[in-house]
Order: structure tokens, then C-alpha cells, then sequence
């Protein structure tokens, strides 16, 4: 319980002082990978069926939340269908302050927005799964995340014809 009530107090600063999380993110080493995959639009955004993926703690409320327990995070993802309505969907995560996307959940997580943009035919159509992680993923569960949680989150993506993601944070 201490450990969130630090993680909370930290958010809150950060979110008050950018300047202060600026520093902090400068002194984490970057991710080094081999090969940064691209993949280029080869079709126009209107005629693509897009998923929507957030780092938010988005979950439906019948689903287990993200883990707050542990301190080092929760690697793993929910399934949001492209159906769930507004009431149907929460956000379970301590590390950010998350009040105002309470109130609209398309702060992060702009799938009525998305919607909007089908309607106007600007965007083809969306995928019938999104998906929500909790961006707050330390060392030890980064393997995990990495090697088994987003290739079945792409796993999925490629069952339902994705051809474009939009990443939000949280």
C-alpha cells in the first residue's frame, strides 16, 4: 500500500512538474533493438480497418484488473471489443493520474472519436478488439511483455485484418 501511495505521488508531481519527468525519463537508457520494424500505409487511412491500443490501464468491468499489487507492474493486456459502450469500460492503474480520463475515456482511449471518423468515411473501418495494457512494466516482467503479451496482441490484430494501430498513453 505504501508503494502505491509513492507511485501516486510521484504521478501527481510529474504531472504538475513535466520538467521533473523529463529529468527522470532522461536517466533511463534507451531500448536498443536490433531492427525497428516499418511497415508504410500502402492504402489510403479510408479504406483501412484500424485497432486502438493504450498503455492507459483500460479493462472491461467484468474483466480482473491490472495488477496494483505488484510494484513492478503487470505485463499482460485486456480485450476491449469495438461493441463495449462507454459504461462498460474502467481504467485500473495507479501510476498516472487518471481523474479526467475517468470523466471521458477518449482522452485515452478515443474510441468514440474512432467511430466518429467511420461514420464520416475518413477511416475504413475499426477492428472488433482493442486492446489496453498498463504501461507501467519494470525489468522483471519486461521479457514477458515483450516476447509473449504483444505477439499475441498482434497475434490478434492479424486474425482481425488490422491494418493500422493507433498507440494512446496513459
Amino acid at each position: 500500500m505504501l508503494e502505491q501511495w509513492k507511485n501516486r505521488l510521484i504521478a501527481k508531481l510529474f504531472t504538475q512538474f513535466p520538467s521533473l519527468a523529463r529529468r527522470a525519463a532522461a536517466k533511463v537508457p534507451p531500448l536498443k533493438f536490433d531492427e525497428t520494424p516499418f511497415t508504410p500505409l500502402i492504402k489510403p487511412l479510408a479504406q483501412c480497418r484500424l485497432a486502438l491500443v493504450t498503455t492507459a490501464g483500460i479493462h472491461l468491468r467484468t474483466e480482473m484488473p491490472f495488477d496494483m499489487a505488484d510494484s513492478t507492474g503487470d505485463p499482460t493486456f485486456r480485450v476491449v471489443p469495438e461493441s463495449a459502450a462507454r459504461e462498460q469500460v474502467m481504467i485500473t492503474h495507479n501510476y498516472y493520474d487518471h481523474k479526467d480520463a475517468d470523466q471521458d475515456l477518449n482522452i485515452v482511449f478515443p474510441l468514440d472519436r474512432l467511430r466518429e471518423l467511420v461514420a464520416g468515411g475518413r477511416l475504413g473501418s475499426l477492428a472488433a478488439r482493442h486492446y489496453g495494457f498498463m504501461g507501467h512494466v519494470q525489468e522483471n516482467h519486461f521479457p514477458r511483455f515483450v516476447n509473449e503479451e504483444i505477439p499475441r496482441a498482434a497475434a490478434l490484430m492479424t486474425q482481425d485484418k488490422v491494418d493500422v494501430a493507433l498507440i494512446t498513453p496513459g
